[in-house]
């Protein structure tokens, strides 16, 4: 791989990272205001709120210059959020700043692969893309987690008691750091002088083109199972994050940096999945791993019997591997047909209304459900069993395909 690469993904890594510590950071802000326990995953509603409404926006926005200057001015976006929660903004306020930045970070991040790099490169790429995203989940949650830790705040506020009011402000100051790295990065990353399209004027215009661009994924007989798959997973994996906690800290006994840790370990199971999956699954056979989403929604629903943290992580690894190994084909699914009947850059916008929409919904009755104080385990059978009866949905209606069309046959040419 060329320098350049290495840089790209430097920045995305820094970029993501500083995402998920800020998260718990926010977390625990909420809970020192005594914020009602339904606004914790309001913070995930109110970040991927711009994902969906910009959707029609930001890949042509991202296409309008040249990819470096688009991810730099999205981190400074990020920036601006991590200030406002310095500032003593309200966390809901703060993160829905820096979820803008992110809604127009991510196709510039990918966009910028396919015209960097040459097609024979474009898997390893993608392949390194997601192994440092879920790197930065695990890192950036742990160092959250770290960072909340009242040992640390106290050690934080005391060297930093020249600088900043109260630990809690050195901890934002210090992940505001990993943006200001991100950024540093972006300056360098290559301009790949590829022509660009001026950005459209004409809002009406942008809306049908990515209305018409939904509606043909969502026809296609492949594209609507594997967009199925992946819009679901994301909205069930964003829930899951904040189910997590909550579990841990009834079930377990754990606070609210021990619980971050939890997440770490599912972020640890995916990694596995992902990687067994590259290695096992080809991308005709993609389809077969359905019901391993199945198995997942089921495994959930066994939570509730686990009171022993050894036990835990051993399901935590679990229900990450087989969510890992079931969306990583599909995802590489859902690409190959994207590009096919659309070109990458307008499914890549396509793949993310339909999964933040996943993730606004989900988080959304998930808060719902805390508000109306029904109980984290009750919470919890509902959820698997939602999951595993949704992905049933999707295998018999790929079933109904099959039997009208042999659409798997159209990745005959589809290399492993």
């Amino acid at each position: 791989m060329p320098l350049g690469f290495y840089i790209i993904m430097a920045a995305q890594f820094f970029s993501a990272l500083a995402d998920n510590a800020l998260l718990i950071v926010a977390i625990s802000i909420l809970r020192d205001m005594a914020a009602p326990a339904e606004f914790e995953p309001l913070l995930k509603l109110f970040f991927t709120l711009s994902y969906v409404l910009l959707a029609a926006f930001v890949g042509a926005f991202a296409d309008s210059m040249p990819k470096w200057r688009v991810m730099l001015i999205s981190n400074t976006v990020k920036i601006g959020g991590c200030l406002l929660l310095f500032l003593g903004a309200h966390p809901l306020l703060a993160y829905a700043v820096i979820g803008l930045g992110a809604a127009a970070y991510s196709p510039a991040k990918y966009g910028i692969l396919t015209e960097y790099l040459p097609p024979s490169l474009l898997v390893v790429a993608n392949g390194w893309i997601e192994g440092l995203t879920v790197g930065a989940i695990i890192l950036g949650t742990v160092i959250g987690g770290l960072l909340i830790h009242p040992h640390s705040e106290a050690w934080l506020a005391r060297i930093a008691a020249p600088v900043f009011s109260s630990g809690i402000s050195a901890i934002i100051a210090a992940i505001g750091l990993l943006y200001v790295i991100a950024a540093a990065f972006n300056l360098y990353v290559p301009n790949t002088g590829v022509d660009h399209k001026p950005l459209k004027r004409n809002p009406f215009y942008l809306f049908h083109d990515f209305n018409h661009c939904l509606k043909l994924l969502w026809r296609d007989k492949l594209g609507q199972i594997s967009l199925s798959v992946t819009t679901l997973f994301w909205g069930a994996g964003a829930t899951l994050q904040f189910i997590v906690i909550k579990w841990a800290e009834h079930n377990l006994g754990f606070d609210l940096s021990k619980a971050s840790m939890l997440q770490g370990v599912v972020a640890i199971g995916v990694a596995i999945g992902s990687v067994l999956a590259a290695r096992l699954v080809c991308l005709r056979g993609a389809v077969g791993v359905i019901p391993l989403g199945i198995a997942m929604g089921l495994v959930v629903t066994l939570m509730i019997f686990v009171t022993t943290a050894p036990v835990a992580m051993i399901m935590m690894i679990l229900v990450g591997g087989l969510a890992g190994f079931f969306v990583v084909p599909m995802n590489a699914l859902l690409q190959h047909r994207g590009h096919i009947l659309m070109g990458a850059g307008h499914s890549i916008a396509v793949q993310n209304f339909n999964e933040n929409l996943s993730i606004l919904m989900m988080t959304g009755l998930y808060a719902l459900l805390i508000m109306s104080g029904i109980s984290i385990n009750v919470v919890i059978v509902m959820f698997g069993l939602f999951v595993a009866g949704m992905m049933f949905m999707i295998k018999r209606q790929h079933e109904a395909n099959q039997r009208e069309f042999d659409s798997v046959a159209l990745l005959d040419d589809a290399r492993h």
